[in-house]
């Protein structure tokens, strides 16, 4: 009589480093298709809600929710065919050795300039260099397909392709720039840190994010960016005046030509302690939107760099809600949201630096992945991160949406408090018109991936507060 092994036994049999591969893969296939699955939910609210929902008649027109609802189709359809690439790719890279491989050629590559195996942190910025390099071009068809065919077909897009390539070019070299170094001193602490290298590592991670923080604005944006100071004039004078009621640092805002590669809008503050700065696309002021502005006579409408596309309808906010739109976002500020995602985000640094401490030393991770002989500090660092602390980093990125979203109702609240619910329920409006943002969603979708609430519910919180 032959005896079927039960797959409980046949999985306890397997050596521990094909239990780990194992899981890794089988684990990170379950992620995308529970993924999938929000994403068909979603999807087949978008191909069946054609007609705008009684409850936004009010606020959005036939013509623009079309516009939205193929819209966020076709994204969505993209989004399912790059995910599915994506997760095909990560497979067969991990089933053919590709991790291992790449490690290799950056040592054959590094032993020809000179450099042999005991320069490891040498080897690891090669291969640091070769992998994202990598990354770059595989992402480079799908990244073009989405801003060249969607984005231009919905009417988003602004750059073109000449503008694009460059564009890449210098994100690549920034890039670079930054990374090399800071993952070559923190590969250099971890090795000379002794057995609390994980305590100076997180110091070093916490330094390193609070400057990139504070040069970003001034310094690294400003290459791919036009940031020139708000003009003199009522709008500026406003903001100002909102600031010092709420003891905001402001010491400068500026406006920055977001229009040059998309219609998409935005606005954001930096900066520490006393010297806050506030940011505003031009394509979220009406007064100051390049694409509310007719080519001037003689101009064929294209430069070198971007599209002019003039609009029937003017894209933007007027300057009252623009105030409502910073209110929202000095919310976020004076109720130390800011501080409290900071103070989050370095005490999940801290433990996963102290968890990653604890593991480093297992080789059966190291062998999981096709290192037996070696074990490079990049190259667990990349095992531990990515792949071993998945399931924690899904439960966290989950739990963080829930916490977003609570923020953002209290921002809305402090808005309301400032006296700008009535303009900022009209910003919103339009902010959701000119993004083509659709305000029906599925609920099992909004609640796993919107980390801002849903319209409706946005607008029904400042209209109870309107009403009052």
């Amino acid at each position: 009589r032959v005896e079927m092994a039960l797959p409980g036994e046949l999985w306890a049999e397997l050596p521990a480093e094909r239990r780990i591969f194992c899981a890794v893969l089988l684990f990170s296939w379950a992620v995308y298709l529970w993924e999938a699955f929000l994403a068909h939910r979603q999807r087949r609210v978008y191909r069946t809600t054609t007609h705008v929902p009684q409850e936004l008649g009010q606020i959005m027109d036939s013509e623009t929710f079309e516009k939205s609802r193929l819209y966020q189709l076709d994204k969505s359809t993209f989004s399912f065919w790059s995910g599915l690439y994506s997760e095909v790719e990560g497979t067969m890279i991990l089933l053919c050795g590709g991790i291992p491989f790449l490690w290799n050629l950056s040592g054959h590559i590094s032993g020809r300039a000179g450099f042999g195996p005991e320069y490891e942190i040498v080897q690891s910025l090669v291969f640091l260099l070769l992998a994202t390099l990598f990354s770059a071009m595989t992402g480079l068809p799908w990244s073009l397909y989405n801003t060249f065919v969607i984005e231009e077909k919905h009417g988003f897009n602004q750059q073109t392709l000449g503008f694009f390539v460059k564009d890449a070019i210098k994100k690549f070299i920034v890039t670079q720039c930054i990374l090399l170094p800071v993952t070559s001193l923190l590969l250099y602490i971890i090795k000379i840190g002794g057995d609390y290298f994980f305590i100076y590592a997180w110091l070093f991670t916490l330094v390193v994010s609070l400057v990139l923080v504070t040069i970003y604005a001034d310094y690294i944006a400003p290459l791919f960016d036009k940031f020139i100071p708000l003009p003199e004039g009522e709008l500026k004078q406003q903001i100002e005046m909102m600031a010092k009621s709420i003891d905001f640092p402001l010491t400068k805002v500026y406006v920055v030509e977001g229009s040059k590669r998309s219609s998409h809008s935005n606005a954001y503050f930096y900066g520490f302690f006393k010297n806050k700065r506030i940011v505003l696309f031009d394509t979220l002021l009406e007064d100051y939107s390049a694409l509310n502005k007719e080519p001037a006579e003689g101009e064929d409408g294209e430069n070198e760099e971007t599209k002019s596309k003039p609009k029937n309808k003017k894209q933007g906010c007027k300057n009252e809600e623009v105030l409502a739109v910073l209110g929202h976002e000095l919310g976020h500020w004076k109720l130390g949201h800011t501080v409290k995602n900071i103070i989050i985000s370095q005490m999940n640094s801290f433990l996963c630096f102290f968890l990653f401490a604890v593991l480093i030393g297992q080789k059966e991770l190291f062998a999981a992945f096709g290192f037996y002989d070696t074990q490079p500090t990049l190259i667990g660092l990349m095992i531990i991160f990515q792949f071993i602390f998945s399931p924690y980093n899904e439960v966290l990125s989950f739990c963080l949406t829930v916490l977003s979203r609570q923020f953002e109702f209290q921002a809305d609240a402090f808005a309301k408090k400032l006296g700008k619910a009535k303009d900022l329920y009209s910003a919103l409006i339009k902010l959701n018109k000119d993004n083509l943002g659709f305000p029906v969603s599925d609920w099992i979708f909004s609640m796993w991936h919107y980390s801002h609430p849903p319209l409706l519910e946005r607008l029904q919180a400042l209209k109870d507060t309107k009403q009052e």
